[in-house]
């Protein structure tokens, strides 16, 4: 029956527009069966696709917060170097993503683990400001390199329909 079949597959019982028998009732509460009743289509349609949705791997989507422009290279300890910067659209955060572009081809993924304004230490640069950017791996840093900062964020996928 539908109850066991339901249990065996971890699926819900839909039943629109129809009673569920008292033995059927007894059955999925004995099974942990969920059993939904509907007597209005669109409840249904609605609930189905709230519950689909909830099945599908949330999407992956990176926005570019900003870039800025190395104009010059400061080194700072054993291999380690700092891009001295102008920001010249949007924002670099501390602690986002970055991508290192060279020739209109990225050449490393890192993160900005030290973001300075002059002797400061600060969470973000906005646009037409200078700044020092230090990434947490990739050192080979060269003047006119571009570093953009982006984020990634998870966004729920919708149902088609």
């Amino acid at each position: 029956n539908d109850i066991m079949l339901a249990a065996a597959s971890n699926a819900i019982v839909v039943a629109f527009n129809t009673k569920v028998t008292e033995t059927a009732r007894r059955s999925a509460e004995a099974e942990g069966v969920d059993v939904r009743q509907y007597d209005i289509i669109y409840k249904l349609t609605d609930d189905v696709g709230a519950a689909l949705k909830g099945l599908l791997e949330p999407e992956i989507v990176e926005v570019v917060e900003g870039r800025a422009e190395v104009r010059q290279i400061i080194k700072v300890g054993k291999g380690t170097v700092i891009a001295g910067s102008f920001v010249t659209d949007g924002r670099i955060v501390r602690g986002g993503n970055a991508r290192v572009w060279r020739s209109s081809k990225v050449i490393a993924t890192d993160r900005i683990e030290s973001l300075r304004r002059f002797r400061d230490d600060v969470r973000e640069v906005q646009a037409n400001y200078e700044c020092g950017i230090g990434l947490a791996n990739f050192h080979d840093i060269v003047e006119g390199d571009i570093i953009e900062c982006f984020t990634s964020q998870s966004v729920s996928r919708a149902t088609a329909g």
